[in-house]
């Protein structure tokens, strides 16, 4: 029995055999396709390659990434001038009122990993208890704190954008045990002395999104509304102390940076 296949077919065919023969012809890359609206680039032609990273699980850090606390040392960090104070036992640094400490480094965009324990028994109540706080370029406040039953305004609970934004959802463990927080940060760009595109952030706790692409109405503020003043691309990480005997590990950074995304 002999099929005669639509004309539709034939061209259907035709057109996949020339795509496969550009796919041949040029290895893994095509350069018979448009190019990307605002690249410099074709569909699936030639670019750059990302680079492999090896991913990491809950007590390893990725392979490209930068180990600010493993738990040995408080090298990364500083409280001022001075070295960080701050409390190192086991694998975990605990605060002990010696005030807060920042990172050395300093960091634009950003991707960051660290995991918090509240202090137990659980003592205080609202923003007295288990309070602390993970800063941005040293401005811009993602809150930490016991919300675990435990009432305050939601707009300065655990992982609010502290004064500006609630989490969508309240994702804390019980005080003493450990919990995580993964952070995308994309830092605010400024045109002069004129905000050009707000600072902001995407932010899983304990595995949960609490926020997605949310924007920071200023740098963090008390009582009052946040503002923006033009500062530097870059700016150190800052874990703040409250005066409550938080515990913090593994903490990793990695940068959003060194991929070609050929833009025009």
């Amino acid at each position: 029995m002999t099929f005669i296949l639509p004309r539709a077919a034939f061209v259907t065919l035709a057109l996949a055999a020339l795509s496969f023969a550009a796919y041949q012809d040029h290895g893994v890359t095509y350069d018979d396709t448009p190019e990307l609206p605002g690249q410099a680039y074709k569909v699936h032609g030639e670019r750059p390659v990302p680079r492999v990273v090896t991913p990491g699980n809950a007590a390893a850090a990725p392979s490209d990434a930068i180990q600010l606390f493993d738990g040995t040392n408080l090298d990364e960090w500083r409280s001022g001038d001075k070295p960080a104070g701050w409390d190192l036992e086991g694998d975990f640094m605990r605060i002990n009122g010696t005030g807060s400490i920042q990172s050395k480094r300093e960091f634009g965009d950003l991707q960051v990993h660290l995991e918090f324990s509240c202090p137990t028994p659980t003592k205080g109540n609202s923003q007295g208890r288990g309070n602390s706080g993970l800063f941005f370029m040293g401005r811009y406040e993602l809150q930490i704190l016991d919300s675990f039953e435990n009432n305050t305004y939601p707009d300065g609970q655990a992982t609010a954008l502290y004064g500006q934004w609630p989490p969508l959802v309240n994702a804390c463990l019980p005080a003493g045990e450990w919990s995580s927080l993964d952070v995308i940060f994309e830092a605010p760009e400024f045109d002069g002395e004129d905000l050009k595109t707000p600072a902001r952030v995407t932010v899983l706790h304990n595995g949960v999104l609490v926020h997605h692409a949310k924007e920071f109405l200023g740098a963090t503020a008390h009582r009052s509304v946040a503002k923006y003043a033009a500062h530097g691309e870059r700016g150190h990480l800052q874990l703040q102390d409250h005066g409550n005997p938080l515990r913090f590990r593994n903490i990793w950074v990695r940068e959003m940076t060194g991929y070609d995304e050929g833009e025009k």
